[in-house]
């Protein structure tokens, strides 16, 4: 089992509508590196850090898992989609896309600046790489155990 952090923008989904739809296609993926984490890295079952970025406290907010294997994101078809991707054909698809489920929201959420704080601790995490803009990527499972620790840190 693998672990990661995907970064969502709480205005366009948030732990929030993740808990009331119990499972949703990650879609709108527009990042190779990305996209390559999820179809060559991510498994059914794997655990996920749920982070909320671009809003005024940014941070991880919620766990949820992996469910099935990558598979060609529709959004990139869609011409009314901002995640139209005209280049990108069905029979050959530029896009993937994978289905995460809710497991809970954290008690307390873990924010970056709590995080930074404790740099010392996260050695290497990509959420603290310097201009890291990755949506979806690992996270080492010392580092995960670390975060979910955090919610209870007052």
């Amino acid at each position: 089992m693998k672990h990661w952090l995907m970064k969502s923008e709480p205005d366009e989904f948030s732990i929030d509508d993740l808990e009331r739809r119990g499972v949703e296609p990650w879609s709108g993926v527009r990042n190779y590196q990305a996209r390559n984490f999820m179809r060559d890295g991510m498994r059914d079952g794997d655990r996920v850090l749920f982070y909320h970025s671009s809003c005024a406290e940014p941070g991880v907010v919620g766990l949820a898992r992996i469910r099935g294997a990558a598979y060609p994101d529709p959004t990139q078809f869609d011409p009314k989609s901002d995640y139209h991707d005209p280049a990108s054909k069905p029979e050959e698809p530029r896009w993937l896309a994978i289905d995460v489920a809710f497991e809970r929201k954290l008690a307390r959420p873990v924010t970056l600046e709590r995080i930074k704080a404790a740099a010392e601790r996260f050695e290497g995490l990509t959420l603290l790489a310097r201009g890291n803009r990755l949506s979806v990527f690992p996270v080492d499972p010392a580092h995960y155990k670390a975060l979910v620790a955090m919610e209870k840190d007052r």
